[in-house]
């Protein structure tokens, strides 16, 4: 069934030699990471972290997020990772921690030739303003959080199909369904059309489960259970 997948798999992750090892595998198409997974991967140097893997990654893209929360601060951090590498694409947050939006620089930077993914977007109000910002740039990623909506108890497809939608009007730019939950999200994702989903290194090895037959899913499962107890040594 992975055969039939037209929707781009972009690794998630800030495991160095785990993001090497994908590096090979022709089902990633990209990578991406932010400030929180690197936080947990136990990272400190944010500069030879990115350098390292573009030495070994250079012909599939990689976004690198920045960290600042003023405008300038932003612009500053932005140039110079795009300065980094021509797979590049930088990542910045659709506002700022006050709320101030940053399609004015999203606009800025990606007219100058700047790759960006703006990330966190949750509403199609958001995806209008950045759609605008980048229909006249470079090469562009716009991230819905589709897990994160349907987190808040609403169904994110009609947010996402809207949003394929808004982004016909800028032919560059590939919408990105981040934070999937499950397996199933790859399906949806493909079955609108979207360009891109992002998965974590814990959500990739369950893609293999795609198609499976459900009779021999559940004998495996009851199989787990019982090789689970019997490692276990429980007793009654």
């Amino acid at each position: 069934m992975i055969e039939t997948i037209q929707t781009k798999i972009f690794a998630d992750g800030a495991d160095l030699d785990s993001i090497l090892r994908l590096a090979a595998d022709p089902l990633i198409s990209g990578f991406t990471t932010n400030p929180t997974l690197m936080w947990k991967a136990g990272l400190t140097d944010y500069g030879d972290f990115a350098l390292r893997l573009l030495e070994r990654i250079r012909d599939k893209p990689i976004s690198f997020e920045v960290f600042a929360d003023t405008e300038s601060e932003i612009r500053r951090q932005a140039r110079l990772l795009a300065s980094t590498g021509p797979n590049v694409y930088v990542k910045i947050p659709v506002t700022t921690t006050s709320g101030e939006s940053m399609a004015p620089l999203v606009r800025e930077l990606s007219e100058d030739g700047v790759q960006v993914n703006v990330t966190a977007l949750f509403t199609t109000a958001q995806v209008e303003l950045i759609t605008a910002a980048v229909a006249d740039g470079a090469p562009s990623c716009i991230s819905v959080f589709a897990g994160r909506v349907a987190d808040a108890g609403i169904d994110p497809l009609p947010i996402m199909q809207q949003s394929l939608r808004i982004m016909e009007a800028a032919p560059r730019a590939e919408l990105i369904w981040a934070s999937p939950r499950e397996v199933l999200n790859l399906v949806q994702a493909n079955a609108i059309g979207c360009d891109i989903i992002t998965m974590t290194h814990d959500l990739l090895p369950k893609v293999k489960s795609l198609g499976k037959d459900l009779n021999l899913f559940s004998l495996e499962t009851v199989q787990m259970f019982r090789r689970d107890a019997v490692a276990a040594g429980f007793s009654l």
